[in-house]
């Protein structure tokens, strides 16, 4: 941490971010603009528009593309992660910044162009503009800001823009860190600005296809109805979800577990008995379970309801397996300096606490990372329509997240004094 001359180092920093910022509003313009919808997930376009701008800036941007064979398998059409290494002298931490690139498709309702970049009264609008394309530039913007001091700085910084959190990451982060390709020794992930997060929920993903047997409704019982055997299955599975909410989480933020049934699809007209319904569950793991024996459950209340259905044949496959994120002994100079920086920089406290959500972030913990979640956006995900039409970033925020991570870098990289 910084001694006594610390105030000046901080304030040359926010002077520098304040007098680039039209710079990185219009980097964030540029991220925002070339859509990056997954699926289809043809993401490598954005990779190499990242690795450009990067480059303006002086950066060496490595394209690191995935094998096709393993993009497609996943759903997806081709990924390319970007990664940065700034390395600075022997003695301190080389600290990861990571966000995603790869978006959901901007569905209906928009009232400004998903893919314009427009900046109203002081917003900026776009799909990904708050999650989590802007921490592409608040993380490229502070590492600038840290370097233009020229102080002797210890360890080093890199960048890690990814494409595969829609789907579970393993492309992303997950495929940086299984090439070994990068081994950094602390991580911070996209985030919003006024809360650092240490810990969140973990996430099951099941496919469940149920098989009867097709018929004419005219004579249905030569058939064997799937749907209605699919809608005891259903029955059971919301039983199960009532029952979650007895099971409470200790971790601040975050509350109980819980399922939703998202996507249901089956039968083939009016007047056939549906021979086959497929859908497909998201089941919410909160950091005290273990996340084989939340599955077992699962499959086996499945299978348990469709036995009581003659002729009705199930099938289960798991589509994603996200753990949940807890906070690894390392990490808490990292929260420290996090909240410390963010409280100087907003004027008001900034609490440490978990989310819901589930993130990138669990797998650099799985491999003995400490990581914390904090970048640029507001209190909460509904507030940023995140994933819903008008997704968008207050400016102010992006520019004091920027000014805090680029804080924290500094008291973790500069030589004490």
């Amino acid at each position: 941490m910084l001694k006594p001359d610390a105030s000046a180092h901080y304030a040359a920093l926010e002077r520098w971010v304040d007098d680039h910022f039209n710079e990185q509003v219009r980097m964030l313009q540029e991220l925002v603009r070339l859509p990056t919808d997954t699926p289809p997930g043809d993401n490598a376009p954005h990779a190499e528009l990242t690795q450009r701008l990067l480059r303006q800036f002086g950066m060496a941007a490595e394209l690191r593309p995935v094998p096709v064979e393993l993009v497609q398998a996943q759903g997806m059409q081709s990924i390319s992660n970007v990664i940065v290494r700034r390395r600075y002298a022997e003695g301190g931490p080389v600290i990861a910044l990571n966000a995603h690139g790869d978006v959901v498709p901007p569905g209906e309702g928009w009232t400004h162009e998903p893919y314009g970049g427009e900046i109203e009264q002081g917003k900026l609008y776009g799909r990904a503009s708050a999650v989590s394309k802007s921490d592409f530039s608040t993380y490229t913007f502070a590492v600038r800001a840290l370097e233009s001091l020229g102080l002797p700085l210890r360890g080093g910084v890199e960048l890690h823009f990814t494409y595969d959190e829609e789907f579970g990451g393993e492309l992303g982060p997950g495929w940086i860190l299984s090439q070994g390709l990068s081994k950094p020794d602390l991580e911070i992930a996209a985030g919003f600005s006024y809360q650092v997060v240490n810990a969140h929920n973990g996430c099951l993903q099941l496919e469940v296809t149920v098989h009867g047997v097709m018929a004419h409704a005219a004579i249905p019982d030569s058939g064997v109805d799937a749907l209605q055997a699919a809608v005891g299955i259903l029955g059971a599975l919301y039983a199960l979800n009532r029952g979650y909410r007895e099971l409470r989480s200790e971790v601040p933020g975050i509350d109980h577990p819980y399922l939703n049934v998202g996507l249901i699809q089956g039968g083939t007209n009016t007047n056939v008995v549906p021979g086959q319904v497929v859908f497909k569950l998201d089941r919410r793991m909160i950091p005290e379970e273990d996340p084989a024996q939340v599955e077992d459950a699962l499959r086996e209340c499945i299978e348990r309801e469709a036995a009581r259905h003659p002729g009705i044949r199930v099938e289960i496959r798991r589509m994603l397996l996200a753990r949940s994120l807890r906070p690894l002994p390392g990490n808490r100079e990292l929260v420290q300096a996090l909240q410390r920086n963010a409280e100087a920089v907003f004027g008001e406290p900034i609490e440490v606490t978990g989310t819901p959500l589930y993130t990138d972030v669990r797998l650099y913990c799985e491999r003995g990372i400490p990581a914390v979640i904090y970048g640029a956006g507001p209190r909460t995900v509904r507030e940023s329509n995140a994933k819903r039409a008008d997704e968008h970033i207050v400016l102010d925020d992006l520019r004091r997240a920027t000014k805090v991570v680029a804080r924290t870098l500094l008291d973790l990289l500069a030589p004490a004094r």
